[in-house]
């Protein structure tokens, strides 16, 4: 079994485990907002990190949890022409509606709902629907470059990092990109030699420095998904408290 090592743990974690509280999530005005919490889970591609955002979500339940993915707020391209749209490099932070994605995390930690787009990536476009989440106490945001935003950093309660060797990761690239979004092995090969790797190297790699946890293997490695689940109910316990005193 897959097990944490002691040089993953930084600092942050520490501080977190030794009983730090949650941080403040202010209006405008400066008032307090009632705020839930944000676990934040970076990687590459295909690292894992959808893996381990399911198990969180399966192990503390709907009713308490609600996942936010990155790729759902791609920028809407549909005015592009088809010939640029695929041209695009999809792996650079430019390529991210970030504002729109930090102005919802904000709601949604505030006990609101939103209206969260979804992505076509065979289009390369949001569809016309969208799909309404929110009101849970704990949200859980997964995306390749959400560590290199010092904004979405900033909301966060926990940040963490899926570490996965690049073989594993081109692997599984290769099979979902094929299966799930239709595309051909020689597309995938050239848009990881063009982009996926360069801006890994570029922007992912580097933000695993902002990570208060660097889990290796992502979703099997059980023993740092139950340490996260242990700072997590922590989270929701010192929550409890604090409203109970108004």
């Amino acid at each position: 079994m897959a097990s944490v090592e002691a040089e993953i743990l930084t600092p942050s974690l520490t501080r977190y485990f030794c009983g730090a509280r949650f941080s403040k999530l202010m209006n405008g005005k400066g008032k307090e907002l009632k705020r839930g919490i944000l676990i934040g889970i970076a990687g590459g591609s295909g690292s894992g990190k959808t893996l381990v955002a399911d198990t969180i979500f399966e192990e503390l339940g709907p009713r308490k949890v609600v996942i936010v993915r990155q790729d759902s707020y791609y920028k809407d391209l549909k005015g592009v022409p088809w010939e640029e749209r695929v041209k695009r490099n999809y792996d650079h932070p430019d390529a991210f509606d970030s504002e729109l994605l930090t102005s919802h995390l904000r709601h949604l930690l505030s006990g609101e709902q939103v209206e969260q787009p979804i992505y076509d990536f065979q289009a390369h476009a949001r569809k016309e629907e969208t799909l309404r989440i929110g009101g849970k106490s704990i949200i859980v945001l997964e995306g390749i470059l959400i560590l290199d935003d010092p904004a979405l950093r900033e909301l966060m309660d926990i940040k963490v990092y899926i570490d996965t060797d690049p073989d594993v990761r081109l692997i599984r690239r290769l099979k979902r990109d094929t299966a799930e979004r239709g595309r051909s092995v020689e597309a995938v090969v050239t848009q990881y030699e063009e982009t996926v790797r360069p801006m890994h190297m570029q922007f992912v790699e580097p933000s695993k420095r902002y990570a208060d946890i660097i889990i290796p293997e992502g979703g099997y490695n059980l023993v740092a998904i139950d340490l996260l689940k242990v700072k997590i109910e922590h989270f929701l316990r010192e929550r409890e408290i604090e409203e109970r005193r108004g």
